[in-house]
């Protein structure tokens, strides 16, 4: 019996009338299988049920089902409202919003609700830190991932196999790989998916041996790889162009039993993609059709960013042409974005803007790529009233979104409207200014001539000086006969006035890009010897049997030593 049939009798039980805590089971146990099945339909009918008889959705917690029905649907707008009404949410509830938000690329939002918690009676679980380390992957932020990492050892959560698992995962997805293994070998027990996950972020930053070396270990150890292990390996060969260490890889997974699927095609294509070999990913896709292998989503968004590599607009309509004739729905905001790239890419931003107002709803990704689109064609008036729509419409914006509208404005000198939206950021639009930010308003003031408000924008600003920010500055310095400039942020330097982050770096970056690089090592030699200047390793601190635990990564070569102060 179907969830609306069961729907249907349980609403025409007599006894339902009442609302009493005995007389609500049936239509909690159906809020549940609503959630579990995604049924949003039914869903919505039980809401409108309750709500029309004036139940208290206290009862039971109906309001926090209803919270994770909808969630788990996707509707994450009816998740909102349903949240809001709640005076004191559980940390069930909680869970599905920070789920739900981190799903649809929606972070920030999801960060919030993690950190409302803190400020409340709740209790964290195990699934609080699973789902919010997610949302730090996300905003690629290693240092609120940290944070949360010491939450999880002074909780005593670290030793929870899947809490331990989505830090291996933050970590080496954040470009930690030093501290992921840290704490994959401190797990005291390891499934499938922790070695998977160490696997795969050795293969994401070129580490192929040391994957190798995990992958028999792994078996040494009794644990049989499973299809994404094998898969994580195999994109992995294919990322960094080896197509013959990718095809061997394959026969022996075939020769072991293991049946090369769709998730196994897709990983080699996107692996091809991202070493980008677009021609090695177009005939792995052919022989992938050949051989009767029904293509997807998936599928479809890794290979069409090979179309833009080659500027291939055909390749990419007739992709377009192939998700029509497996009737993928096309206003999918995950396809959708990836179609509004590839056109962008080969500079038809017209297709692009079709492709993006048939999205039903559009996510933050969708307009971020449109935004983008235009941004990329000088068509800075659109891109900027497009940026306008999407705040009118109450859509978050996130970094990406700000750091499009500033290059937009960047390359096409339009200084005055890129600082009204640079200085407004936090105010207007919520989003915290980042490197990246500063590095675009750096080299936008410095394009257009405004080298003395360049110069104080990079002594004033909060974040380290990094080298895309000093080559820009220092560019623009020789592109408007500024040397002066240049040579008295020299001197700030070895005055030691600029005391930050990255200030070393700045001036090798300065010397660099004018080609005087024996003039770097002689100056940078100068500096460390007058000033006792050392670089400190990167660390971090943790607390463990009333020792202080130090973790120090050596950035040169990712490698990990532990010492205890």
């Amino acid at each position: 019996m179907g969830i609306n049939q069961r729907l249907y009798m349980i609403m025409q039980t007599p006894f339902l009338v009442s609302r009493s805590n005995i007389s609500l089971d049936p239509i909690a146990g159906l809020l549940k299988q609503c959630l579990k099945f995604k049924t949003l339909r039914g869903g919505k009918q039980v809401h409108a049920w309750l709500v029309t008889r004036g139940t208290d959705l206290r009862i039971l917690s109906l309001n926090s089902k209803l919270v994770g029905m909808y969630a788990s649907c996707g509707d994450v707008k009816s998740a909102t409202l349903v949240f809001k009404r709640i005076r004191n949410p559980n940390v069930f509830a909680l869970n599905w919003m920070v789920l739900a938000s981190a799903f649809e690329g929606y972070y920030k939002e999801a960060i919030g609700y993690f950190c409302s918690m803190k400020d409340s009676v709740f209790i964290y679980n195990k699934y609080t830190f699973s789902i919010v380390l997610k949302a730090f992957v996300g905003l690629l932020d290693l240092n609120k991932g940290k944070e949360v990492h010491s939450m999880v050892k002074q909780l005593g959560f670290e030793s929870d196999v899947c809490v331990a698992n989505a830090l291996v995962d933050m970590y080496s997805k954040c470009g930690c790989i030093g501290y992921a293994r840290t704490v994959f070998d401190r797990m005291a027990k390891r499934d499938i998916v922790s070695w998977t996950s160490m696997i795969s972020g050795y293969c994401n930053v070129g580490k192929i041996e040391e994957a190798l070396v995990l992958f028999e270990r792994m078996k040494l150890e009794g644990l049989e790889p499973n299809d994404f292990t094998w898969n994580a390996l195999i994109s992995g060969y294919a990322r960094r162009g080896d197509s013959d260490g990718a095809f061997s890889l394959l026969s022996k997974m075939t020769r072991e039993g293991l049946v090369p699927d769709l998730v196994t095609w897709n990983a080699m294509i996107a692996g091809f993609v991202q070493g980008e070999r677009a021609g090695d990913a177009f005939k792995l896709f052919q022989d992938m059709l050949v051989l009767g292998v029904k293509p997807n989503l998936v599928t479809v968004a890794g290979l069409l960013p090979a179309c833009g590599m080659v500027s291939s607009i055909q390749r990419g309509r007739a992709i377009h042409g192939l998700v029509y004739r497996l009737e993928f729905d096309i206003s999918n905001a995950f396809i959708a974005s990836a179609l509004i790239d590839m056109y962008s890419e080969c500079g038809s931003f017209k297709e692009a803007r079709t492709v993006f107002e048939k999205i039903h709803n559009k996510n933050v990704a969708s307009w971020n790529a449109m935004i983008g689109c235009y941004g990329k064609h000088g068509m800075v008036n659109t891109s900027i009233q497009l940026f306008e729509r999407m705040h009118g419409e109450g859509i978050q914006a996130n970094d990406v979104t700000l750091l499009c509208v500033l290059s937009a404005c960047s390359h096409s000198g339009y200084v005055e409207k890129g600082l009204e939206i640079f200085w407004s950021m936090k105010e207007r639009y919520m989003v915290d200014r980042k490197k990246e930010h500063y590095a675009c308003v750096v080299d936008m003031l410095s394009r257009s001539g405004r080298l003395v408000d360049a110069y104080e924008l990079v002594k004033e600003m909060p974040i380290e000086v990094t080298k895309s920010i000093a080559g820009a500055f220092f560019n623009g310095c020789m592109i408007h006969g500024r040397r002066d400039l240049a040579e008295k942020m020299i001197d700030d330097v070895t005055r030691g006035d600029l005391k930050k982050p990255g200030s070393f770096a700045m001036l090798s970056a300065i010397y660099a890009t004018s080609g005087e690089r024996k003039e770097v090592r002689n100056t940078m030699k100068k500096i460390v010897k007058e000033r006792k200047a050392q670089k400190e390793p990167a660390c971090s601190q943790v607390e463990e049997k009333d020792e202080f635990v130090g973790v120090e990564i050596e950035k040169e070569n990712n490698e990990v030593s532990i010492k205890a102060g």
